[in-house]
């Protein structure tokens, strides 16, 4: 198996090539920076890694049943957006590396996550069979998750403060910088038509999305209020590098599903991403809801809303559903606990060699 150094060189050679000049060469230190602080960042940082080596360790999912799934699923790619009926909606929010494989390796991948963030002190087999259990419930009567009138646990926990939603908009009162004319056309047209020209600027944000560029286009006071729009560059998933596929993005076909409610300001132009920012459309970060994540019920959630991006694959979903009801319900938490393992020596060997 390739060692970190030399994979994680080939991956920064891979997205150099691809995107040329818009490589934004400048993330690499804080990308590294969070590689070495911890193993949960790190493997955020590295879904390419994970495509490389997960048929190593698990060699017994190969020939598992695919559909277009998540790919870069984990804890943190979960969060709140506006429907189209103005409903508040949680789930899945982030499909840059959406791709056909098994199944299988969303929950994988998302419990490994749980393993890595809670620490060995957590009941991981509990947080595993919560996994586990919300993804069966999903893929036998998938549903969009709505908030506005049910799961009101979850919409107290989420819905921002006074105090919040002001640092929030503090955030992104920035400097404008030119940016390039793709981009700033696609952000126009996401853009209410009568909100005049807008301030543009750079923003670098995320982890695994670090050395993409990525831009914000943003209206201060668009009928009483401010509007934000955010531009990122595509490119095919890290798991094609490895297993082959086609190189088109997946994201529009997992976000407009048929079993979830999506946020209509989510668009692709070319090669470019554009989604809505707001106090109400934005990721759930571990560094403020880490409890929450965490919670048995919540976990069960986000295997239901694994389930309701697969079951939107209609042509696979039947044969992964039967799969599903077929298997047992004890192999999640092995499989999680063996890929932490190998997720948390490559860290350390990244670290240790000033990577």
């Amino acid at each position: 198996m390739t060692g970190i150094e030399a994979s994680a060189h080939a991956f920064e050679q891979w997205q150099r090539t691809r995107l040329g000049p818009l490589f934004v060469e400048k993330d690499l230190e804080r990308k590294h920076n969070k590689m070495r602080k911890g193993v949960f960042p790190f493997l955020r940082a590295t879904y390419w890694r994970w495509s490389e080596i997960v048929f190593d360790m698990l060699p017994h999912w190969r020939d598992a049943s695919q559909v277009l799934a998540i790919g870069d699923t984990h804890l943190e790619n979960f969060g709140t957006w506006r429907d189209a009926e103005g409903r508040l909606v949680w789930g899945a929010n982030d499909f840059d590396d959406a791709c056909v494989m098994p199944w299988s390796l969303d929950l994988v991948r998302l419990a490994t996550s749980a393993v890595l963030a809670a620490g060995e002190d957590a009941d991981i087999a509990g947080i595993c069979a919560a996994i586990w259990e919300g993804y069966r419930e999903g893929i036998a009567a998938p549903s969009p998750i709505i908030l506005d009138r049910d799961r009101g646990w979850l919409r107290t926990d989420l819905v921002l403060g006074d105090e919040e939603r002001k640092e929030f908009w503090e955030d992104f009162d920035q400097p404008p910088s030119i940016i390039p004319a793709s981009y700033l056309s696609a952000l126009k047209a996401s853009l209410p038509s009568d909100g005049g020209d807008p301030v543009c600027f750079a923003r670098q944000a995320g982890t695994g999305s670090l050395g993409k560029p990525r831009f914000v286009a943003s209206l201060a006071n668009w009928r009483g209020g401010p509007v934000l729009r955010e531009a990122k560059g595509m490119l095919p998933s890290a798991w094609t590098l490895f297993h082959g596929g086609t190189e088109a993005p997946g994201v529009m076909e997992v976000a407009q599903g048929a079993f979830r409610s999506p946020d209509p300001c989510l668009q692709i132009h070319g090669d470019i991403l554009v989604r809505r920012l707001s106090p109400n459309s934005r990721k759930i970060e571990a560094e403020d809801k880490g409890r929450l994540l965490l919670r048995p019920r919540m976990v069960r959630m986000m295997g239901q809303e694994i389930a309701n991006c697969h079951a939107s694959d209609i042509a696979r979903a039947a044969a992964v559903r039967a799969e599903v009801m077929a298997r047992s319900g004890d192999w999640l938490e092995p499989d999680a606990r063996t890929m932490a393992k190998v997720v948390a020596k490559d860290q350390n060997d990244f670290a240790s060699s000033g990577g």
